[in-house]
């Protein structure tokens, strides 16, 4: 998973520490996760992935290499946040949808 991830930073000319910061990770955790000393949850990759302004497909792309499940559309949660990684939200604006609609929240 790390060389994926080093690969979306890359490619989108960001920088770990912004991004570790931008999802709200602890500083130590973030850069062991991009390193591949820690594995993360799906909540944390999930976070990661909008912190990257990551596609849908890159998403799940994500999550199957972090070893976690792929973003199901009839998952009333999932479905939430496909919606919301679609339209271009923020994880703060996605963590008020989730919970607006009384589901569980990322972070």
């Amino acid at each position: 998973m790390a060389p994926y991830l080093n690969q979306l930073l890359e490619e989108r000319g960001l920088r770990r520490a912004g991004v570790v910061r931008a999802a709200g990770l602890n500083e130590t955790f973030g850069y062991q996760i991009f390193t591949g000393a820690r594995r993360a949850s799906r909540d944390n990759l999930l976070k990661i992935a909008f912190a990257l302004g990551l596609t849908l497909r890159e998403t799940n792309r994500l999550l199957q290499a972090g070893g976690a499940n792929g973003l199901y559309c009839k998952n009333r949660r999932d479905a939430i946040v496909i919606f919301a990684i679609t339209h271009g939200y923020t994880l703060q604006k996605t963590e008020e949808e989730l919970y607006r609609f009384g589901e569980e929240t990322i972070g």
